[in-house]
């Protein structure tokens, strides 16, 4: 089925449409050519725009979503890699700082935000939309957190949102990069709802005509839409994934593989797995493995400082060049035979993580600035949607 619900064409200049109607503000993620990708322009026009609804008072319901076959398909990486190349390796912090603050302010909105996750979802567009209270999917929706098969790590976030999934899950989705529809987040609690994409465009519609928008009218809505899938019997949701309790990544690997041995007929989510962790960057494993880890102990303010710094180490190639040999071989030459460094994970010691969780003594970054402080003692950002299975 095509992912075509939104009627909006493409607008030379406009990476971010704005509509209004009666007490209803659409934000409208606008590059789908890109996947909407994030970019510098779309993260400042987002956050100049959300934080001024914020403020009107005669604003009661801001809708998120993206136009054509995607939600958002995480920050445009290429992009980032060439204002590094071509300026200064801090370039790209400054938009990734703004992102985050786009993340946190969502998360601490005073108002209702509702997110039709239509189509992929990864990377920035999941830091985006899973902080807000309502995260519609449809049968078309894909998520995933693929960073560190290109040299990155799941950021933006998701040591917070991750690391609040049933068991070990979300290690599960970080260290694996594996793909959920929709039917799958709403079973592991990724997703608040679930509505055929056929209907999203009377869902809109109802949710712009109603005349009270208390976040009980919306949620009844909502619901009137809403639709309980059942997913498939092999779904890796069914497991309790105790592969990913140990504490260090070779171990997870070794459970993996012996699982594999033991069964004559391995799950394909199993030879997934095992493949999918045997190509990722050795380094970006293990920074994401403990940063979920510490996550589930920390605030969302936390989390989101303690990534800008990881993320501006890897920026600055100070440890490594890995994040530019991924994209290098993933975006650019396509070659997809990246040669990370430390090659192996039994090469990457603790010492060498450490440094990645390091501050950054540089003046030309500027540490992340969450100055929306009053909002931490009201908000309890990312509230993790009953699982269902």
């Amino acid at each position: 089925m095509a992912l075509s619900y939104s009627s909006h064409k493409e607008l030379q200049g406009n990476p971010v449409l704005f509509e209004e109607k009666n007490y209803v503000r659409k934000v409208i993620l606008n590059r789908p050519r890109k996947l909407n990708t994030l970019n510098h322009e779309m993260s400042a026009a987002l956050l100049k725009k959300l934080k001024a609804y914020e403020e009107d008072p005669n604003i009661k319901l801001v809708i998120l979503k993206g136009n054509g076959k995607a939600f958002c398909a995480g920050g445009d990486v290429a992009a980032m890699i060439q204002t590094a190349i071509s300026g200064h390796w801090s370039y790209p912090t400054i938009f990734y700082g703004r992102q985050l603050r786009v993340n946190y302010l969502l998360a601490t909105y005073n108002k209702p935000v509702v997110s039709l996750i239509h189509g992929i979802v990864m990377g920035g567009g999941a830091g985006m939309a899973m902080q807000t209270p309502f995260r519609i999917v449809t049968e078309n929706t894909v998520f995933a957190m693929p960073e560190a098969a290109i040299g990155l790590y799941p950021d933006v976030g998701a040591s917070h949102f991750l690391s609040r999934l049933r068991g070990y899950f979300g290690e599960y989705l970080g260290l694996t990069g594996a793909r959920l529809d929709g039917r799958e987040m709403l079973a592991c609690g990724l997703a608040t709802h679930f509505v055929l994409s056929k209907e999203l465009p009377e869902l809109e519609n109802a949710l712009e005509n109603v005349a009270g928008l208390e976040t009980s009218t919306i949620r009844r809505i909502v619901d009137t839409y809403a639709h309980k899938p059942t997913i498939k019997e092999d779904s890796p949701c069914f497991r309790y994934l105790e592969h990913y309790y140990p504490s260090h990544i070779e171990e997870i690997l070794q459970a993996l593989v012996q699982e594999k041995e033991v069964n004559c007929v391995a799950d394909k989510w199993l030879i997934n797995a095992i493949n999918s962790i045997k190509q990722a960057c050795p380094s970006s494993l293990k920074i994401f493995l403990r940063s979920v880890r510490e996550g589930r102990e920390q605030r969302l303010d936390q989390c989101l400082i303690q990534e800008h710094i990881i993320t501006g180490n890897i920026f600055s190639r100070r440890i490594s060049d890995d994040f530019y040999e991924g994209v290098r071989t993933m975006f650019f030459e396509k070659d997809k035979k990246p040669k990370w460094e430390p090659s192996k994970l039994e090469l990457v010691s603790k010492e060498r993580v450490d440094q990645y969780f390091m501050e950054i003594d540089d003046e030309d970054f500027q540490p992340l600035r969450l100055y929306f402080a009053p909002r931490w003692s009201k908000s309890q950002p990312f509230v993790m949607a009953k699982a269902r299975l």
